[in-house]
Parts: C-alpha cells; sequence; structure tokens
C-alpha cells in the first residue's frame, strides 16, 4: 500500500516514531496545518496549494493517520504540540508560525501557541472545539465521547480482521448500501449516518487524495490513534484551558465559524477571537463544520490576511 500510494512528503524521526510533513512553496512565516478530529493532510487539499503560493504551507499528519507512524498514548492534544514541535525543527521548518487549526487541531493549535509563543506570529482558527464543552462534559458530551471510543475499538477490531477494507472496496465502487449493511454488521448496529460526519467527506477532495485516504481509514492505528484522541478529549480541553486566560496578545488571530453555528459556539468563538488585540470573528456562510472543504476560499483570504499582517514582523533574513 505504501508503495501504491507513496507520501507526497516526508517522513521524519521525532524520536519515538515518524510523522509525515509536506510543505509546499516558500517564505516567511510558514503556514502549519492541523486538521480535524478525524482528518490528516488530505484535509487541506484545497487550501494548502494557493497558500503554497503566498509562503511557505506545511501540513502535516498526527500520529497513526494516513502515512505518520503510530506513536506512544494517550493521544492528547499536549503530546501532539509537543511532537509537532519537534517534527517542524526536525523537518527544517523555520519559525514564526502562522497555525491553521481546524477542530480539535484548533485544541492543538492553541496549546502550541500558549506553550511556544515566541514561535507564533499569528493564528487561523476554524470552527475550533471550546475547552468549555469538554474540560468537564455534560451527559450528552460524554455520551458522545463513550460512543466515539466504542465504535473506534470496533473499527479497530474490523481492520484487523479485513472487514474495514472490504467495506472501503465496497464504496469505491459505489456500492454504499452493502457498504453500510457491513458496517452496521461490525459495529453491532451501533453507527449511525451523523457518525459519518466525524471523517472528512471525501467526495469533495479531490480524486487523488480520495484514493488514499479511503484505504488509511481501514488501518488498525488509524483507529487506535483516532480513538485514543477522543478518549483523552477531557484532558486536552484541560491542557487548552489550562493557559486560555493569557490569551494571544496582539498575534493577527481570525475564527471562523461554520454557517451552521448555533448561539452558543458563536459566543465562544466570537469570545476566542477577542483574546487577541488583531483579532476577528469571520462567519463562513454556506459552510457547515468541514469549512476547509466548503468555504476553501474563505479559508485561503483568511490565511492571506493573517500572513500579510505578521509579515512586518518577520526579521529578514540575516546577510553573510
Amino acid at each position: 500500500m505504501r508503495m501504491k500510494f507513496p507520501p507526497p512528503g516526508r517522513l521524519i524521526d521525532v524520536g519515538t516514531h515518524r510523522l509525515h510533513i509536506h510543505c509546499a512553496g516558500s517564505g516567511s512565516p510558514a503556514v502549519v496545518f492541523d486538521a480535524a478530529l478525524g482528518g490528516s493532510s488530505l484535509s487541506w487539499g484545497l487550501v494548502q496549494p494557493a497558500v503554497g503560493r503566498l509562503t511557505r504551507a506545511c501540513a502535516y499528519d498526527r500520529a497513526g493517520f494516513s502515512w505518520s507512524e503510530a506513536g506512544p498514548l494517550p493521544r492528547t492534544a499536549g503530546r501532539i504540540a509537543d511532537e509537532l514541535l519537534a517534527l517542524l525543527r526536525s523537518a527544517a521548518v523555520d519559525p514564526p508560525y502562522v497555525l491553521v487549526g481546524h477542530s480539535f487541531g484548533g485544541l492543538v493549535a492553541r496549546v502550541f501557541a500558549q506553550r511556544h509563543p515566541h514561535l507564533t506570529a499569528g493564528l487561523v482558527l476554524l470552527d475550533p472545539a471550546h475547552p468549555e464543552h469538554w474540560a468537564d462534559p455534560a451527559p450528552k458530551e460524554r455520551a458522545q465521547i463513550d460512543r466515539g471510543v466504542r465504535l473506534c475499538r470496533q473499527g479497530a477490531v474490523a481492520a484487523r480482521l479485513g472487514i474495514a477494507r472490504l467495506v472501503s472496496s465496497l464504496v469505491g465502487v459505489g456500492a454504499l448500501r452493502p457498504a453500510r449493511g457491513l458496517v452496521a454488521l461490525a459495529s453491532r448496529g451501533g453507527l449511525r449516518r451523523d457518525d459519518e460526519s466525524i471523517l472528512a467527506p471525501a467526495w469533495k477532495l479531490p480524486p487523488e487524495a480520495r484514493r488514499p485516504l479511503r484505504r488509511f481509514w481501514t488501518e488498525e492505528k488509524f483507529f487506535t490513534a483516532l480513538g485514543s484522541q477522543i478518549a483523552s478529549m477531557c484532558e486536552s480541553a484541560r491542557e487548552a484551558a489550562e493557559t486560555a486566560g493569557r490569551g494571544f496578545g496582539d498575534r493577527p488571530t481570525i475564527v471562523i465559524s461554520a454557517g451552521n453555528a448555533d448561539e452558543d459556539r458563536l459566543r465562544l468563538q466570537e469570545a476566542l477571537a477577542r483574546q487577541s488585540s488583531r483579532g476577528r470573528h469571520v462567519v463562513a456562510h454556506g459552510s457547515g463544520h468541514w469549512i476547509p472543504l466548503d468555504r476553501p476560499d474563505l479559508v485561503i483570504r483568511c490565511i492571506e490576511e493573517v500572513v500579510e499582517a505578521c509579515r512586518p514582523l518577520v526579521p529578514p533574513p540575516e546577510r553573510g
């Protein structure tokens, strides 16, 4: 499979495992993309090429996702942020960074920015997860965590038995009804249609991204990593909340809300944008949660705005 779908970027040793990073373009500040809970570097296929024409643009795969190797557990936002720093250093992606985080990736970006403010030039946060929802979850959110962990365990078993690959093959030929029937059987009827939203809507991605993505979703390491991220949501939220009071200072920051966000989510995201003296809140009209795929045009414009705002702060290269 690795020969059939070779990585577009490089596999970099971060000490305990190797992570995949794919960079395009050149310039400073470098833009670093961190995907949603079930997303990967492939989730940025409609955004990264355009940003790469403006500056260096780097998308990576968290441990266990796509081309990256499995990493140590648990997969908390703090551990992931530490691995991201090791990856950027080893891959010679020079700071400062504009961090672009979607959903769960927004938690990782916030932890990274608070732990390494001297490396962070700005942020673009797309419908980010909020510590307020997950640090001490209500019964509804707790049930979502428990359900997600259970489904990932079942997915890991299906991957070991080859069932996941069979489902992927059925989807690939358009046989959606038997694919869903097989999934229902493997999950003991526990998988609902709305559970599919945890994964990127692959049909919106370019064909060259859809083909490897369907295969990666059949691997045991993917379900193990995803399940650990879900199981660790409370700890990840607490890690992000620990430093939330510090704010983002004067770093250019744009928070983008989904067009279908409810009032509570809009309120939290407006408040998050205000944590920067140069913050702005934007609503992606016509978009659901997967803003990078529903409104890539808006995401690109917001990243361009933050990059240009950061550039006066970027020191010129030293001359020998």
